[in-house]
């Protein structure tokens, strides 16, 4: 997002994937152009890393800032961007209800709007979960992500076909 948040040419998009990997479950974080198209990939963290703990370990808000992007991100992102100015956001989630407080029409027209702008992510993770080897990867997450990150290259080359 820009400055006036107008969405910036080719805005990323942040977002949180689990991999299951039967007995280890993996989470990783990627980014992916307004496309689909992976970027990048975190490194892989055990299964029990919250979404928020892992973008704060990686600095995902301040590499954003730095490049002068944007990022839509799920719920589970809430509280990783507090700048003290509301329009300098640079990661975008949407609101969360409580049993106290449901949501408005307005917040979840919001919340409609923003995952219609993340379904392309989703789209680069089902090309990158395709690799048959990701479901008999029995390692740990440092050798985990140094595989995430070949396949990162490998299903770029097999999308851009």
């Amino acid at each position: 997002m820009t400055k006036n948040n107008a969405p910036a040419e080719g805005i990323s998009l942040v977002y949180q994937c689990k991999l299951n990997l039967s007995t280890r479950t993996l989470v990783y974080l990627a980014l992916t152009d307004d496309k689909g198209n992976l970027i990048w990939i975190s490194a892989a963290r055990p299964g029990r890393t919250h979404d928020a703990t892992a973008a704060r370990r990686d600095k995902v808000v301040e590499h954003l800032k730095a490049a002068s992007l944007g990022a839509l991100a799920d719920l589970g992102f809430i509280g990783v961007d507090k700048p003290e100015d509301p329009d300098d956001l640079v990661i975008v989630t949407g609101y969360k209800a409580t049993r106290a407080r449901k949501l408005t029409p307005g917040q979840k027209q919001a919340n409609r709007i923003l995952a219609a702008g993340r379904a392309p992510v989703e789209h680069g993770f089902a090309n990158l979960k395709a690799w048959r080897i990701l479901t008999k990867l029995r390692t740990d997450p440092a050798r985990a992500t140094a595989l995430l990150r070949a396949l990162l290259v490998l299903t770029n080359l097999e999308t851009s076909r």
